[in-house]
């Protein structure tokens, strides 16, 4: 089938044929897709990011978040995003026993995105992901990464909002605060909040951003209505500038990707080596194209 015909076949409920579109977007077939959808009428989709470090609960938020959803009669698609590994299949979707009740569910897609190896990296598939989930007429995309680093920041330029989901103690805390987290979160989550010390964490986090802090205990679904609740209550309170900041980050985070595959960029690098040129003419030559060839 050619991609009309495969969007058709999605819509009409074929989870092959959204697969298959996806893998799509993921290769060099991408501009491909996006073609066709430019050519339709635009379509938005509410993005919620679910970050935090590893072990902090993510999976489990986010499969009593897609319930939520769910009972709510909305169409959930799930990217659980891995940009280490092509073989994983992220965090999410190797916690089969979690999002088993979901797993049947014609309203629900799980999908992993692993980004090592694809064109353009996390930055570039994602939110050509998410315009086609749109496009297929999801309600809610959820992300949930892997780790902690630079795919949050990326994550934040497309989510709206971005939930960091933290444990009891000053470990998460402290990580997430080297990692940038608390910088990029709109939404603070101490998970686990059963747990002795959940209320000093929450109150040092609140000092510490000046964020409203949510308790959950997602293994019990206890405060999941909460979240729901500040997910979109941010969402309302979206704005003009808002928008603006984070089409700006998405468009640094492609501009990284595409300078790091630079046909240039290695020479350039060996001719600063070499002290044929200084860094700083190199980056200007590569932000114009220019390619340093070899003597």
């Amino acid at each position: 089938m050619d991609i009309d015909e495969l969007l058709r076949a999605a819509r009409g409920g074929s989870v092959r044929a959204a697969g298959r579109l996806l893998s799509l977007v993921e290769s060099d077939r991408r501009d491909e897709v996006l073609a066709v959808l430019a050519a339709q009428p635009p379509v938005t989709v509410r993005t919620v990011g679910i970050t935090g470090p590893p072990g902090a609960g993510k999976s489990t938020t986010v499969a009593v978040l897609v319930s939520a959803y769910r009972a709510a009669g909305l169409r959930v698609a799930v990217l659980a995003v891995d940009p280490s590994s092509p073989y994983s299949g992220g965090a999410l979707l190797g916690d089969r026993i979690r999002m088993a009740a979901h797993i049947n569910d014609p309203d629900v897609l799980i999908r992993s995105v692993a980004t090592r190896g694809h064109l353009g990296g996390l930055a570039a598939a994602v939110p050509a992901a998410i315009r086609l989930l749109a496009a297929l007429r999801y309600d809610v995309v959820v992300l949930e990464t892997v780790g902690v680093g630079q795919s949050e920041i990326e994550i934040a330029a497309v989510a709206d909002p971005t939930v960091a989901i933290l444990n009891p103690g000053a470990g998460d805390a402290i990580q997430a605060a080297k990692a940038g987290l608390l910088e990029i979160a709109d939404i603070l989550v101490v998970n686990k909040a059963d747990r002795e010390g959940a209320d000093q964490t929450a109150r040092d986090l609140h000092i510490e951003t000046g964020l409203p802090i949510l308790k959950l205990i997602a293994a019990q679904g206890a405060g999941i209505d909460d979240l729901v609740a500040a997910i979109d209550a941010h969402h309302r309170a979206d704005s003009a500038e808002r928008r603006a900041v984070r089409a700006r980050l998405q468009i640094l985070s492609l501009a990284q990707s595409a300078l790091q595959s630079h046909p240039g960029l290695a020479d350039l690098a060996a001719a600063v080596v070499d002290g044929e040129v200084d860094v700083y003419s190199a980056t200007a030559r590569l932000l114009d194209g220019a390619q340093v060839k070899p003597q």
